[in-house]
Parts: C-alpha cells; sequence; structure tokens
C-alpha cells in the first residue's frame, strides 16, 4: 500500500512511459533512439495500442505548438514517421487520424519551419500503400491549406520558395494518395480542381525562365524550383486522369488562363497545353480538343489577339494529337473553326464599312489586320488537322469547306492547307463534282491571287508523285528527261475522270490565260497546271486534247477578238512554247520535238517576246503587234498533225479546233471579286435607303421592246452554229454537254415535284429520306381534314 501511494510513476500506462522517454531532457540533444526502438517494438507488438499512442502523442505535439517548444514538436513528428513506416497493420486506421490531425496543426500555424516540416511528414505518408481503402478520411483541408502555400507572398524570397515547394510537395502528395483509391474520387470534383490545377500553374507562371531546368525540379544551386516542381506534379496529376475526369482537369487551366490574361501573348497557354497533350492518354486527346473549341464559342467576341491566342493553342493541340487519335467529331471541329472564320472575316467586313463611315482610318486599320491575324490563325490550323486524315475524310472537309464557307477568297487559302501533301489514289475521288465546281467558279474571279490560289490547290490534289518542284519556273525546258519525272500509268479510273471533267479542266485553263490582270506568277501556275496534268492523268487522248486547247490559246492571242493587253497576248504565247516543248519530249516524238524546237529557236532569233525567259523579264520590250504573217513563229495544227500521224495518237481530231464547253456560268454575269463584294457590303450598310432613279417610260422605249425585227435571223444563226458544233466537235465535248443540260433539267424537274406533290398529312407524321428537304411535323388528328365520304 506505501509502494503504491508513495510512487506515481508506475501508475501511468505503458505507452505513455514509452512516449515520455524518447524526448530528452534538452531538446536539441534529438530523438533518443534507443527509446524509439522500445516504442516502436512495443507498437508492433501490440497495434491495438497504437491509436493511444498517435492521441497521446497528438496531445503532446499540441501542446508543444501553443508553447512555442518546436525542437519537441519536431522530435515528435520524427517519431509518428517512423511509427507509421514500421506498422502496416490494419490498426493503423485510428493512428492515421491522429497523425493527420497533428499535421494540419502544423500546417495552421504561420511559422514556415512548422509548415514544412508537416508537409514533409504528408508526403512520407502519402507514399505508404494502405492494405485497405478508408471510407471516412477526406482531404479538403489538405488540398486548401496546400493550395494555399502554393501561393505564397511571404516578404522572404528564400522563405517564399520553401513554403512554395513544400506547397506543391502537398499537392503532389494528395495526388498520389486519392487518385488511385475509387473511395477518394472526390478529388477529381471541381472544387478540388478549382484549387490544385492554379496552385501549380501559377507557380510555373511565376518562373522567370521556364525551361531553365526542365529536366528536374533542382537548380544548379541546390534550391528547388517550384516551377519545373510544379510542372512535374501536373504532368503526373494529368496522367492519372481518367475519361470521365479530363472536362474537370482541362477547365480550371482555361480558367486561370482567362482570369490572368495569358492568351495575348500566348507562349504560357501554348506550353501549358503542350503538357497536357504530352500527359494525358492520347484516345483523350479530342477530349481536350473538344474543350478548347467550346472555350472558343464562348470567347467569340472577345479580343482579336485574344481569340488567335486560343486558336493557336487549339493548333498546338491538333498538331499533336494528329499524330494519334483525333475522335470521331472531325466534321464538328472543321464546322466550329470555319463558323469563327466566318464571324472574323464579318468582323472584318463591319470594321472596314464603320472604317468608311468614319474618321478613325489608323485605328480601323490596325482592328482589320487583327482580324487577319485570327483568319491566318484558323486556316493554319484546318491545314495542320486536315493534313493529318485519311484521304476519305479529307475529300469530305473539302467539300465542308466549300459548302460552309461562301465568302470568296476565305475557301481557297483554307483549302489550300487541307490539301497540301494529298496524295488519293484516284481523282474521282479527290475531285468529286461537288468540291470541283465550286472551285472552279472561284477559278473566275477577277482577282488574281484567288486564281493562284485555285491552281495551287489543284496542284496539291493532282500532283501525286511531287513534280512541281522540278517544273517550278515558266522555262523552255532543254532536257526534261534530266528532270527526272516520276510517273505511273494512267488508271482507268483516270481515264474515267478526264473523260467526265477534261472538257471542265480545258476550259478554266483557256479562260484563266486571257485575264488581263495576270501577272507572271499566273502564267507559271497554268504552266504547272499543264504540264502534271500531262504527267498524272494523260493517254493518247488527253494528250491530243492538251494539243487542241494549246493551239486554241495561240489562236485567241493572235486574233485578239476581245482586245487583251500586248502582255498578255505574248504571255500566251511564251506558255505555250514552254508547254509543247514539255509536252513534245514526254511523249518522246522525235519529229513533233523537231518542229517545236524549230519554232522556238526562230523566235529567239526574231521574236524573243514570245519566250518565257524574256517576256517575263523585267522591262523587256513589248511590240505593238504581233506579225500573223509570218507563219514560221507560230506553231501549226497540219505540222503537229503529220507528226502525230501513225499508230496510238487520232491525228485528225487536231483539225478540229478547240471550243470551250458552255456551261450556266457563261449565261450569268461574272461573279464579282472579294474586294467588290466588301464594296458591295459596306455600300449597303452605308447607304441604308439608296435613292433610285427609275427610268423615263416613253413611245420609243416601248417600242423598242417590242420590235421583233431581227429575231428570225438571229434563231437561224442561232441553230447554224448548234448544227456545225455538233458536225466537228469532239464526242467528248458533245457528251459534256448534254449531260450538263440534262443534269440541269433533272434539277429544275425535281424543285417542281418538291413544289407540287406533298404528301398527305398524317397523324404520325412524315419526315423526308433525302436530307436538306422539308421535314412535315405530325398533325392531330382533330385539325385533318377528312373527304365527305371519309366522315360519318
Amino acid at each position: 500500500m506505501y509502494r503504491v501511494c508513495g510512487c506515481c510513476g508506475p501508475l501511468r500506462p505503458r505507452y505513455k512511459r514509452l512516449v515520455d522517454n524518447i524526448f530528452p531532457e534538452d531538446p536539441k540533444d534529438g530523438l533518443s533512439k534507443s527509446d524509439m526502438e522500445k516504442l516502436t517494438f512495443y507498437a508492433v507488438s501490440a497495434p491495438e495500442k497504437l491509436d493511444r499512442i498517435g492521441a497521446y502523442l497528438a496531445e503532446r505535439l499540441s501542446r508543444d505548438v501553443v508553447r512555442h517548444r518546436y525542437g519537441n514538436v519536431v522530435i515528435a513528428m520524427e517519431a509518428l514517421d517512423q511509427l507509421l513506416m514500421a506498422c502496416h497493420s490494419q490498426s493503423i486506421k485510428p493512428f492515421v487520424e491522429s497523425f493527420l490531425h497533428m499535421v494540419a496543426k502544423l500546417l495552421e500555424s504561420r511559422e514556415p519551419d512548422l509548415q514544412v516540416l508537416g508537409t514533409n511528414s504528408f508526403v512520407k505518408f502519402a507514399n505508404i500503400e494502405e492494405d485497405t481503402p478508408s471510407y471516412h478520411r477526406r482531404y479538403d483541408f489538405f488540398v486548401s491549406q496546400f493550395s494555399a502555400m502554393c501561393h505564397s507572398t511571404h516578404e522572404d524570397t528564400e522563405t517564399r520558395t520553401r513554403i512554395r515547394v513544400a506547397g506543391i510537395k502537398g499537392l503532389q502528395g494528395v495526388v498520389r494518395k486519392t487518385v488511385n483509391d475509387e473511395l477518394q474520387a472526390i478529388i477529381w470534383e471541381p472544387q478540388h480542381m478549382d484549387k490544385l490545377i492554379p496552385s501549380m500553374l501559377f507557380n510555373m507562371q511565376d518562373s522567370e525562365d521556364l525551361d531553365s531546368t526542365p529536366s528536374g525540379s533542382v537548380s544548379q544551386d541546390g534550391e528547388e524550383n517550384p516551377a519545373a516542381l510544379a510542372e512535374s506534379c501536373f504532368r503526373e496529376l494529368l496522367g492519372r486522369a481518367a475519361y470521365g475526369n479530363m472536362n474537370n482537369a482541362v477547365r480550371p487551366v482555361l480558367v486561370h488562363l482567362d482570369n490572368h490574361h495569358l492568351w495575348d501573348p500566348n507562349e504560357f497557354a501554348v506550353s501549358c497545353f503542350r503538357i497536357i497533350m504530352y500527359s494525358i492518354q492520347a484516345q483523350h486527346s479530342h477530349h481536350v480538343i473538344q474543350q478548347v473549341l467550346n472555350h472558343l464559342d464562348t470567347h467569340n467576341k472577345n479580343t482579336p489577339r485574344a481569340r488567335a491566342g486560343i486558336v493557336q493553342v487549339l493548333l498546338e493541340t491538333v498538331a499533336i494529337a494528329a499524330k494519334g487519335s483525333v475522335g470521331p467529331t472531325v466534321l464538328e471541329v472543321f464546322n466550329t473553326l470555319l463558323k469563327h472564320l466566318r464571324m472574323s472575316v464579318d468582323f472584318e467586313l463591319g470594321e472596314s464599312s464603320r472604317r468608311n463611315s468614319s474618321t478613325s482610318v489608323s485605328s480601323g486599320r490596325g482592328k482589320e489586320s487583327e482580324e487577319r491575324i485570327v483568319q491566318n490563325a484558323i486556316i493554319q490550323t484546318i491545314g495542320f488537322f486536315g493534313g493529318n486524315l485519311p484521304d476519305y475524310q479529307r475529300a469530305e472537309v473539302m467539300m465542308f469547306i466549300m459548302g460552309k464557307v461562301p465568302v470568296y477568297g476565305t475557301p481557297c487559302h483554307t483549302l489550300d492547307t487541307v490539301t497540301s501533301g494529298f496524295k488519293s489514289k484516284s481523282m474521282a475521288a479527290a475531285l468529286p463534282s461537288p468540291f470541283l465546281d465550286p472551285l472552279f467558279s472561284i477559278s473566275l474571279m477577277e482577282d488574281s491571287e484567288l486564281r493562284q490560289l485555285v491552281f495551287e490547290i489543284l496542284h496539291n490534289i493532282i500532283d501525286r508523285h511531287d513534280n512541281r518542284a522540278k517544273l517550278r519556273g515558266i522555262r523552255i525546258i532543254p532536257n526534261v528527261a534530266a528532270l527526272k519525272i516520276k510517273r505511273e500509268k494512267i488508271s482507268k479510273q483516270d481515264v474515267a475522270f478526264m473523260k467526265k471533267h477534261g472538257q471542265q479542266l480545258y476550259r478554266h485553263i483557256y479562260l484563266g490565260c486571257k485575264e488581263e490582270d495576270n501577272v507572271h506568277k499566273n502564267f507559271e501556275l497554268l504552266f504547272t497546271t499543264l504540264a502534271i496534268l500531262t504527267i498524272e492523268l494523260a493517254n493518247e487522248e488527253v494528250v491530243i486534247d492538251l494539243i487542241r486547247l494549246s493551239i486554241a490559246l495561240q489562236d485567241m492571242a493572235l486574233a485578239n477578238e476581245e482586245n487583251m493587253p500586248m502582255f498578255i497576248r505574248c504571255g500566251i504565247m511564251a506558255l505555250v512554247a514552254a508547254y509543247l516543248n514539255f509536252l513534245s519530249q514526254m511523249i518522246a516524238n522525235p519529229p513533233f520535238c523537231q518542229h517545236v524546237s524549230k519554232v522556238i529557236e526562230l523566235r529567239s532569233m526574231d521574236a524573243q517576246h514570245l519566250l518565257p525567259e524574256h517576256i517575263f523579264r523585267d522591262k523587256c520590250p513589248i511590240p505593238e503587234s504581233l506579225d500573223k504573217e509570218d507563219r514560221l513563229l507560230y506553231f501549226q495544227t497540219a505540222d503537229m498533225a503529220e507528226c502525230l500521224a501513225g499508230p496510238g495518237y487520232n491525228a485528225e481530231r487536231l483539225s478540229v479546233p478547240y471550243v470551250p464547253q458552255v456551261t450556266d456560268e457563261d449565261r450569268l454575269t461574272r461573279r464579282k471579286s472579294f474586294v467588290d463584294t466588301i464594296s458591295l457590303q459596306v455600300d449597303i450598310v452605308s447607304n441604308c435607303l439608296p435613292d433610285k432613279v427609275a427610268e423615263e417610260i416613253t413611245f420609243e422605249t416601248l417600242k423598242k421592246a417590242i420590235d421583233t425585227t431581227g429575231l428570225e435571223e438571229q434563231e437561224r444563226e442561232k441553230r447554224r452554229q448548234v448544227m456545225e458544233k455538233f458536225q466537228k466537235a469532239p464526242f467528248e465535248e458533245i457528251a459534256a454537254h448534254c449531260e450538263s443540260k440534262a443534269n440541269m433539267l433533272h434539277d429544275r424537274l425535281a424543285k417542281i415535284f418538291e413544289l407540287t406533290i406533298r404528301p398527305p398529312p398524317s397523324p404520325s407524321g412524315v419526315v423526308s429520306i433525302s436530307s436538306g428537304h422539308t421535314q412535315h411535323q405530325s398533325v392531330p388528328v382533330y385539325e385533318m381534314k377528312f373527304p365527305d365520304l371519309c366522315v360519318y
């Protein structure tokens, strides 16, 4: 009885005595290793005591924190760390709660050393793999506290860096502890991602040089780099993101870039999305692209430079995603891009009209040039995306672009990038009619640059063996064999394509040659077009057609019925000479080569202005007229027919002059150029109520209107021309003309049937099968009108 009452020490529980013994009298001596080994052995032997040990350590630590005994705090946390590493049984769960409570106490303190100490202990705990999941543990406090540490604004630079590094490590520990635990999926919810992601981006952005330590998180002086560490944590987080979590992971990035105005300039934004695209799983790439597209939609009223920054980020994501999987929403991506392209053009036109009606010219031009930046960024993005699609999808995209962007010029720039590197085995698949017709319509515009773009697009598609670089520059090639032209035998599909569309191609080449605003580059592209057609699509029949086209161009320049400028006439002559020189060597016909060489030799002596090396040279003297009498300076149809006589070529067809195919476009007024379209829209905007002066109707005007004199004579002349055409024109040309007539008639009949034949209303409704037709909605029975015989 005396022993019990006289000594209280033995009454204390053993676990408390063991805990007290690890603390030395002087905290500077550190943790007592021998006593720590005894405590650890006791905890392992009696795991049911772990929760009490943890609670008592937490009690002592809280008391020491309040009393600023930081030496004992360090000893307590070291003891906790060792106990965590030694005990992996299921009984560790209650002990973890005490441990996390102590870590939270340290993080709540304002002492940087304690915050770093608590973070380091949490990181060690995060690396421990627990046997069973925790059903009730939450890390909300730690996400918030570590995120706040990542944004530390401590006055001392070194201390601020330590706190930020600790915060990033803490977030990394939270990620590692939770992302693989299905019970902790709450970490991917927006309220946590909105703290995690911006904290990492803030430190990545705050670094003076993002690439100073790209391969590690430690700088040369040994100090940890917050930017590199944050990037590593960011990559790890994205790499663990599952399919359903991608949107929550990417959305905070976009919001952060918005809040900090990082789209202009957008170097940091581009860097972030490169990290995202290379960190996520390849099959999730289309999620990121879709997120950026949606963000572009919601910010369509932003400044042009901000929108251009978003589009350039999209370009980076598309360029990376195109190497793998871009998802099934290909046309949706193009639809969004083309919509913003058209909006940008509308903005530019609106600014142009306002500039004309206001005095601020300089600001308007600045705005217009900024919209061009947006347009160029969109076009480049479409090119990157389209350039990596398979042929069948790229053909769909080309038709999609032509149908979605009616502003002339814009689709040409877009298509030039999409068709770059296009390789299709069949021309019919690469150049379908729904794409070819509107493209050729643009080739008849009055803008020479647009016509150049059209031919460059055709080169991209038709040149399947990359021969354009060898043909660059219109010139008399002395030895075509030295160019080592790559070619294959013409397939049956390509032969059928030329029979169907050959006359259309020849017609637009013919019309494109006589444009008055043609420059040197236009003739270069025309020469390349003829040469590529010869290489890729010319059999014996097409060769004859191309020679007929060349002779027709020569005759047009000589006759000059349309009063073309002398430079254009000489340019056409030079084009014909350069092409026939190339063709004669390609078909390897010695007599034909000799005839062409003879004409070129005479021109080099007596008419250098008819050769490309001279007429397209600066300050080349241009004659006032062409000498039509000197037949030796021109290519003669009879001589070429004699050269091609024999098996293989139907030389008799050369005697039939080439006549351009007549289409509906010839019956309509010529379409205006892009500049005229802008001017027209400006006039409409600036003049809300235009004044129209009606023509005065008099007796003379009525007399002229009803005068039928000469109509019969015009009708006879028209019949004569039709008969002559059917007698002399080649069969392919007549067939193409009749086919265009039949197609036009079929379209008109279809429209008439659509307007006249309507299905009867039905309560269940009728939906038309053809896309684009009217969908008939269902009609209630009480609103239907029945015949009298059906009502009783």
